[in-house]
């Protein structure tokens, strides 16, 4: 692994999904990266295992051990910044981190959300599509903001909603999606293609007009 190598943290909530494609993605040498912690705001999130079996440190910092947000963000902070973070990303991580962390991680944090932003903020999206009678939902990758889910898109992935779905069906098949959207992101946070400026993605140089749109084999468009 190269010394320049962007050194990544990964907050899961969940099963780690994400974060196992993320992990096969840099064993394969698909990403020049280093994913130097991983950290889970829940001590049952199976994410977790994939963790260990890479042999990646890992962080339990649950909200009930602190007496308020702020001291919750501040020792992922602390854990971050001592491991010279360059990149966080949140990875099905269902916690709304502070202004002041927000702040400190400013154009260095990314967040997957599973809708096409800026529809649907915030939970439930599935149901919240299909109620709406859309035509088709998919997944957003933007960096993060004090604003819930309401920072620069930089990439999307789309599906139909086809007729008899449901919130079920929609996960199950956006899910294979979600992870290489996530690693097709990344792969271009390693060739350092991706920055943020205030409100906008630069991409190559050139501010983004609207998000990468991924192709389903994971190249964009």
């Amino acid at each position: 692994m190269k010394s320049e190598s962007p050194r990544v943290a990964v907050l899961i909530s969940g099963r780690g999904s994400n974060l196992k494609a993320l992990v096969d993605g840099v064993n394969s040498g698909c990403l020049d990266m280093q994913i130097v912690r991983v950290v889970s705001n829940r001590n049952d999130a199976t994410g977790i295992q994939h963790a260990k079996a890479a042999s990646i440190p890992f962080s339990l910092i649950v909200q009930q051990d602190y007496p308020d947000r702020e001291a919750h963000d501040a020792a992922i902070k602390k854990i971050l910044t001592r491991d010279r973070v360059h990149l966080v990303v949140l990875a099905g991580y269902m916690r709304i981190l502070g202004e002041n962390f927000c702040t400190a991680f400013a154009g260095r944090m990314i967040n997957l959300h599973p809708s096409l932003l800026p529809l649907y903020r915030g939970l439930d999206t599935y149901d919240r599509a299909l109620q709406a009678g859309d035509r088709e939902t998919g997944a957003s990758i933007h960096f993060v903001t004090a604003g819930l889910d309401d920072g620069p898109v930089i990439s999307q992935v789309r599906i139909p909603i086809d007729p008899g779905d449901d919130a079920k069906s929609l996960s199950q098949r956006l899910g294979p999606l979600e992870n290489r959207l996530v690693v097709a992101t990344m792969t271009l946070f390693c060739r350092f293609a991706l920055k943020c400026v205030p409100g906008a993605v630069v991409y190559n140089e050139h501010i983004l007009e609207k998000p990468l749109l991924m192709r389903h084999d994971g190249t964009f468009i």
